[in-house]
């Protein structure tokens, strides 16, 4: 900042910071609803579920991860059965989480295997049927 020498220097300084304090209040106000907007619930929600969407990787992650989980429980209902014996709630409990971790972390290896098993089983409908 410079010297100011007389009281016309003066009032214009005094002029332009007040100016300026105008402008950079203005502009923290407008941020400031900006941010009140952006921390409603529902702009909150809105906006993960936006970039949920928008993201493919993280799409995949998830229905990785669902798959896990669903083939998990049902191998822990299987393997369980109705059973009260603790030891094999136990065992039904480790299977689950052992079946949960192993789809959620190769979801791609059994997509592959899931669709080399339906190729085969289709190819060999239709060997079948050329037979008869």
């Amino acid at each position: 900042m410079e010297n100011i020498h007389s009281a016309a220097g003066l009032k214009l300084a005094i002029q332009a910071k007040r100016l300026e304090h105008t402008q950079q209040g203005a502009l923290l106000k407008e941020q400031l609803l900006i941010t009140f907007d952006n921390l409603k619930p529902l702009n909150i929600i809105k906006n993960s579920l936006k970039e949920i969407t928008s993201s493919p990787y993280l799409i995949d992650n998830m229905a990785g991860a669902l798959t896990g989980i669903a083939s998990g429980y049902l191998s822990n209902i299987i393997a369980v059965a109705g059973s009260h014996n603790i030891v094999r709630k136990i065992l039904g409990s480790i299977l689950q989480f052992s079946v949960t971790n192993v789809v959620a972390q190769h979801p791609d290896a059994l997509k592959a295997m899931g669709k080399s098993l339906i190729q085969r089983l289709f190819h060999k409908k239709e060997d079948t049927s050329d037979k008869v």
